[in-house]
């Protein structure tokens, strides 16, 4: 009994100076809502988000608060169970698995899959050597009738007249050839070993000698003259084992690889691939604390961006009373020094329909112009091309600077069929009339007030801790 408590207290004492040797080699900077936030994690986060490599005190002190919200937000998502939606678990393991399932590939397997693949090219080959061929090419379709295929053949057989009587194989492919692709090239083909052509042409092509021209011969796709450019042996593997590395992995062969040693791991354990993946990740993010990083980055950027989305973003930009307000009241930091024009430019085939469309569009919605226009005047034919409303600085738009900001310099030329161009809208001389005309810039700017407050509420909601003195160390230690 006494040998069994001393052994109790032997383990108890070992885990406590292995909590104290973690606690010291990283050390906790601050608590969010309890939960601890270790040193490695933080500088993770702030040197992949700091592109400054000297730790100034400023910086620093400003991305912990970026963190900070950074963190509460995430606790505010799972609080919310957004972490446990099908969409976010899906995405979440679409990207944890490209990281984790190349792992478990047994060393070596993909060189072995290469020296397979070459393996394979010399067994093909069985003694034969490559062949570099160009050919010109009349195409014989199978339903051709006899008097096509007659005329095919006096062509090809003319084009052969031709080479003998001394005419550029490259010219006369490049002319005539049928092949286009490689008839840009003057009828040159790739390498090719046997069982990679139509037996015609194999056979033709390895009767040749190197420089040496065929005679014209009929294959099951038409009529070929062939020239044999050049001919070699099969590299040695290692000359060839990066050509054939790049071949295989545009094939997928990682992919491929990944699925095949997860299927085969889940298989011998007697679980699921899914079910070895959630294992896998464990094990391998316990050992690798930049892959665990990798991995906890995306789930908390996921559900960032989902939180941010539908209490945030979305709202705002849908709030046009808000949005309305929130111009009204910040309308001088939109002001401008120079005029600016929001309206729609646009060009009629005949004079008259200039002023028709100014009448038309009269008392109309601006961003209905457009549909007014089209219903007016181009139902069956387009008589009047028009661009989109939108805001105009000067120099934007040789119309707009020509008809509305009266700049004489360059002017627009006319259109060809559309003559009379024509501008209606409104010319803005301070700034902004509504919010709608810098639309996109002020749904941003309210979406960033919109967060700062979402920030400020959530850190009434949770608890916050900083630990000034293990901030201090960050990226000095050792």
């Amino acid at each position: 009994m006494h040998k069994m408590k001393r052994i109790i207290f032997l383990l108890i004492f070992s885990f406590s100076i292995l909590s104290v040797f973690a606690q010291t080699n990283d050390p906790v900077v601050m608590k969010i809502a309890g939960k601890p936030v270790p040193r490695s994690e933080f500088e993770y986060n702030y040197n992949k988000n700091n592109t400054e490599n000297v730790i100034d005190k400023k910086d620093l002190e400003e991305y912990v608060q970026l963190f900070i919200n950074y963190k509460l937000k995430v606790q505010a998502a799972e609080d919310a169970k957004m972490d446990t939606a099908k969409s976010f678990i899906d995405e979440f393991h679409t990207y944890r698995n490209q990281q984790i399932m190349p792992l478990l590939v047994p060393e070596g397997a993909e060189e072995k899959e290469v020296r397979n693949y070459y393996d394979g090219m010399l067994k093909q080959l069985n003694g034969h050597d490559l062949r570099l061929p160009a050919h010109i090419f009349l195409r014989v379709p199978q339903n051709s009738t006899a008097e096509e295929q007659a005329a095919k053949k006096a062509r090809i057989d003319s084009l052969y007249q031709a080479l003998k009587d001394g005419a550029s194989f490259e010219e006369l492919a490049k002319k005539y050839s049928e092949d286009r692709q490689s008839a840009m090239q003057g009828g040159s083909l790739t390498w090719f070993g046997p069982g990679q052509l139509v037996p015609e042409f194999e056979k033709v092509m390895y009767a040749l000698e190197k420089g040496e021209t065929s005679e014209p011969f009929l294959s099951t796709v038409g009529y070929h003259i062939v020239n044999l450019k050049d001919c070699k042996q099969l590299e040695p593997y290692e000359e060839l084992q990066p050509q054939i590395q790049r071949f295989l992995q545009s094939r997928g062969l990682s992919d491929r690889l990944s699925k095949q040693a997860t299927d085969s791991l889940a298989k011998v354990r007697g679980i699921t691939a899914e079910e070895l993946l959630d294992a896998e990740t464990e094990r391998l993010c316990a050992q690798d604390m930049e892959l665990k990083y990798l991995v906890q980055e995306y789930h908390d950027g996921l559900l960032l961006y989902e939180l941010s989305k539908t209490q945030i973003w979305d709202p705002a930009a849908a709030d046009t009373a808000a949005l309305e307000s929130y111009f009204k009241k910040n309308k001088k930091k939109y002001a401008w020094e120079v005029p600016h024009f929001y309206g729609m430019p646009y060009y009629a085939h005949r004079q008259q329909d200039v002023k028709a469309v100014q009448k038309a569009v009269k008392g109309v919605p601006e961003k209905k112009w457009t549909i007014t226009v089209r219903d007016a005047f181009n139902k069956d034919s387009i008589t009047v091309r028009m661009e989109q409303p939108r805001l105009f600085a000067k120099g934007e738009n040789a119309y707009v600077d020509s008809l509305v900001f009266k700049v004489r310099d360059g002017k627009a030329k006319p259109r060809k069929d559309y003559p009379y161009a024509a501008v209606v809208g409104r010319k803005l001389k301070k700034g902004p009339q509504y919010w709608t005309d810098i639309a996109a810039q002020v749904v941003a700017d309210y979406q960033g007030e919109c967060d700062k407050k979402y920030a400020e509420e959530l850190r009434k909601r949770y608890e916050v801790v900083v630990y000034p003195e293990v901030l201090s160390t960050v990226n000095k230690h050792d």
